[in-house]
This record gives structure tokens, C-alpha cells and sequence, in this order.
């Protein structure tokens, strides 16, 4: 999983950089003159732990397991709630911790529960002496797939060999509280329903190329109100540093740069019976050896611990769908990709418990096939290109159900924006990514005193990748820096305004250094990076006093140098 150069020629060059990167120990005298990282401490990260209530709970070791030579071998068990919590939970929470020593490649895992995909992550890459780290996730609303024993996988790619001999030593618990008066039972949805290629003896995402997608058919309720849709979705090979690929337009006119292609832009669609249904942007998550692995020790980038799915409102479609026949749920990956796109999801039912059946229809869709999208470049200079590319949507989906309560109309209205400047020199081995993309997805309901919600989000990038080869050998050096966030905001309507409930920027900047001479040996590796998390609530939560929680943690060397906790900005 690396970045810089990534195709033809590029590939041998890569080796040697991962070997290097990976290797991280001194070979010369020129080492003392400057920083040669080789350990560092175990990972951190700003992110606020998962709050838990103080009531009673049981905690269920669901796996212990080593992943070595495991791809297409994942853990196969099976969850099963504790009879000494029988329930209702106020909140269930997951706990994934590891450990590993020696040479390694970042990895991605997930775990599935009754086939639905619960939690997504990928691994911190090791050092000699060996680090761990521990992450946690908030189960609850998978309650209804939780009730019941369920087969549970977990897959964790990973390869040992003579080079690589790192091996993730993985533990997952899984904890259930017990719900009291002042912690009343979780609020979930009525049934969840895994969309994925099984997940119950295997791993349940689909690996998705150009042209490819994956449908699952699915007989809804007949008394369905609401559907959500969360979609897991990530790209790898030449697609794992997708906003960095060039058009293919410009990969023709440069085919010795060895750019990967298909262009920058990414969205991953839904469809319902062949209709398109809903659209997300994805996140630009940057795994441990991205770019540079220097740069992620010992903070990670965004989204790289705890991946976060994207929610697609499928409630204008519910009408439609509580007919009792089987429809088919369709997920696509972006358009024109040049490698593979893991993806899956669930679905969280809402029903009526008062209607045997509600039944309804759509009244409006203009969502259309293809974004407005446009990718051009100038040349400002002798080796020096500058592309640019835009893209855009604005739709509106709206349909109706049937209820016990009357006729109630859900209206889904999204407005998606993008941008992106990527400036090529020395032929190819240089890139400076600087990438906008924001929108926000509206619902709206007729339903009498009922509040409209807003999502917005922003996701911007901006990443720098430079090699430079010897003049005079195989020396090289590769410089690489990164300034990613991801800012996420809900507002309610209240009347014709709007009222922020949460809001959440997360944001991490990073560089790395990594110099070989001609006899192979390390001049210098280095690395630093910071995280500033910042949380926003209407309400007081356990972990955001007040409703703020404000975590900043800064490091040099892979060693923690500041860890402060904040006050918030108005």
C-alpha cells in the first residue's frame, strides 16, 4: 500500500522503497547526521473512547486469534449474547486490540456479525521491537442482529515470510450493557438486514472492478416506514490513493509517467431495482504505509481506525419496497476505476407495528446517471502540468408510505461539490494533491411537528509526493506530507432555520523522509504528525463535557511530544 509511483516501471522502485521503509535500520556512518527512526512508541490516536454506561455489562471474548499466512483464511466463529446480560442493552461496544513485532505491511480487516459487516480498520505497521494499540466501536445499533447467537468472521489479510515476519496477534471482546432507568434500552432499528456476499463462513465484502457491481435481493417487511442503507466502501491498488490518479486523458498524452488512472473523482452509488437511489462521496483515507510510513508513527491518519461507513436514506423507495415480493439492492463502485473497490453494507428496517402492511409509492427522482464532471490541464512551465478537475450534483428524491398515521411524504435532497489541483512535475515522480469535496444530504418528512435533519460534510486534502532517484546509482530520496480532515455536522430544522446538534473535525497532518545512497544504506528516515479532534454537542455525553471534547496530541521522532485536551471554539 504505498503511493508515489505505482505502475510500469514504477514497480521495482517501489519494492526498494517498501523494503527501506519497512527495514528502517541505519548503514552507514552518514546515519549520525541525521534522525534514523527505527522504533517507535505504540500507536494513539485523538479520537474521544466509546462512552459506557455505569450498569451492570458482560464482556464476551469473541476471538483470540493469530493472523499470519491468512488471506482467504479468516477467523470463523460464532457470538452469542451472555445469559448473565440477557437485556435490553443500553449499549454495546466493541473492543479490537493488537500486537505485532518485525516487518509488515499495513493490512485491512473487518469483522461480520449474521453476515452484516460491524466494524472496518486496518492495521498500524510494526516496528522491530514490536508496538500495540486498541481501538473500540459502538455496536448498538446492530441490537437486532445481536439478540441471537450469530456466526462472526473476521478477516485480516496477511503474509509471513522470510521478509515480512510480522504476525497481528488480534483479540475482539465484545461488551453488552444493561439498560436501567437512567440509561434506558439503545433506540435501533426494527430488523437490520446484512447486504453483503455472505459474511457468515467468509468475508462478506465485494471486491469491485470498472463496470462491476454487486446486487443482494431482499423481500422487505410488509409493513415497512424507513430504510437506511450503510455502505462500507474503500479502494486498494491503484485505487487506494485514488485522488491522486490523473485522467486517462493525460495518462495517454504521459504514458511514461506511470500515473495511475481513471481520474480523481470517486463516488460509490445505490441502486433499487435498477434505479439509481442514492449517491456518497468517499472519505480519503490514507492507510499506515501511505506515502510514507514515517509519517503515521505513532498517530494514524483519519478514518484509518475506526472506518466509517456512508448512510444512504432509502425511505422515499419504502412504499415501493413492502410489497412483499424480492427486490434487488445494488451497490456500485465509482465510475471508471483502474483497480478493485471493497464493498458492502446493511440495511436498518424501520416497520409499523400498528399496519399489517403500508404499501406507497415514488413521486419524484432526478438523480442522474453521472455527475456534472469536467477534467482539463495546462502546462504554466517546461515540466511543470497543473490538471484540474470539478464535479458536482444537486437531486431530489422523494416518495411516500402509507401508515398507520396517514399518507407520510420523506423527501431526500443532496448537493455534492468537488475540486481538485494536481500539479505533475519531474516527469511523474512529484505530485501535489490539494482536493475539496463537501455536500450535505436533507430529509424532510410531512409528519406533523416532525424536524428535517441535515449532514454535512467536508473532506479536504491536501498530500505531497516527491522521489528522487541518484544521479548516480541506486540511492533515492522520497519526501511525502499530508494535511487530511474530516469534518461531519447534523443540524435540525427548526421553522425555516437550522440548529447544529453535532459537529465533528477531525483533522491530521503529517511528513516523512526516507534517503538511501548508492550502497543501499539509510541517510535518513524520519517522521512526524499531530491530530487535532475536535466534537460538538447539543447534549453532555460521558466524554464531551458540556458537549465539547477537544484532543490534541503532536509528535516528532514516532514519539508523543504534547497531549493536551482543549476548550472549544464558538
Amino acid at each position: 500500500m504505498r503511493i508515489t509511483r505505482r505502475l510500469s516501471h514504477a514497480g521495482a522502485i517501489l519494492t526498494i522503497i517498501a523494503a527501506a521503509l519497512i527495514t528502517g535500520l541505519p548503514g552507514s556512518a552518514a546515519a549520525a547526521t541525521a534522525p534514523v527512526e527505527v522504533n517507535y512508541q505504540n500507536p494513539v490516536s485523538a479520537l474521544p473512547p466509546i462512552s459506557r454506561p455505569a450498569t451492570p455489562h458482560c464482556a464476551v471474548t469473541a476471538m483470540q486469534h493469530d493472523f499470519a499466512n491468512s488471506y482467504g483464511q479468516p477467523f470463523v466463529g460464532t457470538l452469542t449474547p451472555p445469559s448473565a446480560c440477557p437485556g435490553p442493552w443500553s449499549k454495546v461496544v466493541l473492543d479490537w486490540s493488537g500486537s505485532v513485532a518485525g516487518r509488515q505491511y499495513d493490512r485491512l480487516a473487518g469483522v461480520w456479525i449474521g453476515g452484516a459487516e460491524v466494524f472496518r480498520t486496518s492495521t498500524p505497521e510494526p516496528d522491530p521491537a514490536g508496538i500495540s494499540w486498541h481501538v473500540d466501536a459502538d455496536l448498538s445499533r446492530y441490537i437486532p442482529l445481536l439478540r441471537t447467537p450469530q456466526p462472526l468472521v473476521v478477516d485480516l489479510g496477511n503474509i509471513v515470510n522470510d521478509t515480512y515476519t510480522g504476525i497481528y496477534h488480534m483479540t475482539l471482546t465484545v461488551t453488552y450493557y444493561q439498560a436501567d432507568r437512567r440509561n434506558p434500552a439503545a433506540a435501533t432499528a426494527d430488523e437490520v438486514v446484512p447486504v453483503s456476499q455472505g459474511g457468515t463462513t467468509s468475508a462478506g465484502w465485494w471486491s469491485l472492478t470498472a463496470g462491476q457491481s454487486a446486487t443482494q435481493t431482499v423481500t422487505f417487511p410488509r409493513n415497512l416506514s424507513g430504510a437506511t442503507l450503510e455502505v462500507f466502501a474503500r479502494g486498494g491498488g491503484c485505487e487506494e490513493f485514488w485522488y491522486t490518479n490523473a485522467p486517462d486523458a493525460y495518462n495517454q498524452a504521459h504514458p511514461s509517467y506511470g500515473l495511475c488512472g481513471g481520474g480523481p473523482y470517486r463516488e460509490v452509488r445505490v441502486e433499487v431495482d435498477g434505479k439509481l437511489a442514492g449517491v456518497a462521496q468517499p472519505f480519503p483515507a490514507i492507510y499506515s504505509g501511505g506515502i510514507s510510513p514515517l509519517m503515521w508513527r505513532p498517530i494514524m491518519s483519519v478514518d484509518s481506525l475506526r472506518t466509517q461507513p456512508y448512510a444512504i436514506d432509502l425511505t422515499p423507495f419504502a412504499g415501493l419496497l413492502s410489497d412483499g415480493q424480492p427486490h434487488q439492492i445494488t451497490l456500485l463502485p465509482p465510475t471508471g476505476i483502474s483497480d478493485v473497490w471493497t464493498m458492502d453494507g446493511s440495511l436498518f428496517l424501520n416497520t409499523d407495528q400498528r399496519a399489517a402492511h403500508t404499501g406507497g409509492g415514488l413521486l419524484s427522482d432526478t438523480i442522474s446517471a453521472e455527475p456534472a464532471l469536467s477534467s482539463s490541464w495546462t502546462t504554466p512551465s517546461t515540466d511543470k502540468d497543473v490538471i484540474t478537475t470539478t464535479a458536482s450534483r444537486d437531486w431530489t428524491v422523494s416518495g411516500y408510505v402509507n401508515t398507520s398515521r396517514g399518507r407520510v411524504v420523506t423527501t431526500v435532497r443532496q448537493h455534492m461539490a468537488y475540486s481538485n489541483t494536481d500539479t505533475v512535475t519531474q516527469a511523474g515522480f512529484a505530485q501535489a494533491i490539494v482536493q475539496k469535496d463537501n455536500g450535505y444530504t436533507q430529509v424532510s418528512t410531512s409528519e406533523r411537528h416532525a424536524n428535517g435533519t441535515r449532514d454535512s460534510w467536508s473532506y479536504p486534502i491536501n498530500v505531497t509526493s516527491v522521489y528522487q532517484p541518484s544521479s548516480t546509482g541506486s540511492g533515492f530520496l522520497v519526501q511525502g506530507s499530508a494535511d487530511v480532515s474530516r469534518i461531519a455536522t447534523t443540524q435540525v430544522s427548526r421553522g425555516d432555520d437550522w440548529f447544529t446538534t453535532t459537529k465533528v473535525d477531525d483533522r491530521v497532518t503529517a511528513k516523512g523522509i526516507l534517503q538511501r545512497d548508492d550502497s543501499g544504506a539509510t541517510v535518513q528516515a524520519d517522521g512526524s504528525d499531530a491530530e487535532d479532534y475536535y466534537a460538538l454537542s447539543a447534549q453532555a455525553t460521558p466524554f464531551i463535557n458540556a458537549g465539547c471534547y477537544h484532543h490534541r496530541i503532536a509528535a516528532d521522532h514516532g514519539y508523543v511530544t504534547s497531549d493536551r485536551y482543549l476548550g472549544c471554539w464558538a
